[in-house]
């Protein structure tokens, strides 16, 4: 396979995400070791890169991989993402980027996502918790399997469903990109 080049530092959870992403990727991969290595000073060295290089966040798919995006996106809110589904990045039972294919990681980096507002009026955001509610999206049966669907269609991952109105509100997510994922969910 052939390496893609990537313009952007991409920033990975460890050492064998690293090795993971070298194996599609011919650009500079810097690793965090884990949610232990977020201190002030690496964050502060992530700020200092921002200024001259565009970022792309790569984290799990796993409670730690949020909460790292989570603490990062405070930080870099211009940050770039990468989302990978758990069932592209498990490996006996181990979750984690390490562990997709080279297809899944390129595929994942062909889809990035940026923060913004995809609407003009700052104010009024685009979705609402009655927007998740009328799609099945919040609570009842089948609510938790969509919003898994929905995030592997989007390309932004897994939330429940408060996360997932605060991520479809602050990641490029226009209204016609969810409600076809929503109609190609029903259709299934």
């Amino acid at each position: 396979m052939k390496k893609i080049k990537i313009k952007e530092v991409i920033i990975v959870e460890g050492r064998d995400d690293v090795t993971a992403v070298k194996r599609v990727v011919d650009g500079h991969v810097i690793p965090l070791n884990g949610y232990s290595g977020l201190t002030k000073q690496s964050l502060s060295k992530l700020e200092k890169i921002s200024k001259t290089s565009d970022l792309i966040l790569f984290t799990d798919p796993d409670y730690a991989g949020k909460k790292i995006r989570d603490l990062i996106r405070k930080h870099i809110p211009n940050i770039k993402h990468a989302f990978i589904s758990r069932k592209n990045a498990e490996k006996k039972g181990n979750i984690g980027v390490e562990n997709a294919s080279d297809t899944a990681i390129l595929s994942a980096l062909e889809n990035i996502i940026s923060e913004g507002d995809n609407n003009t009026d700052n104010t009024v955001p685009t979705f609402t918790k009655e927007d998740l509610i009328l799609n099945g999206l919040m609570s009842g049966e089948g609510s938790k399997e969509k919003r898994v669907k929905l995030g592997d269609y989007l390309k932004i991952g897994y939330y429940n469903a408060k996360q997932l109105l605060n991520a479809l509100n602050s990641f490029n997510i226009s209204r016609e990109a969810f409600d076809e994922a929503i109609r190609k969910i029903d259709d299934k």
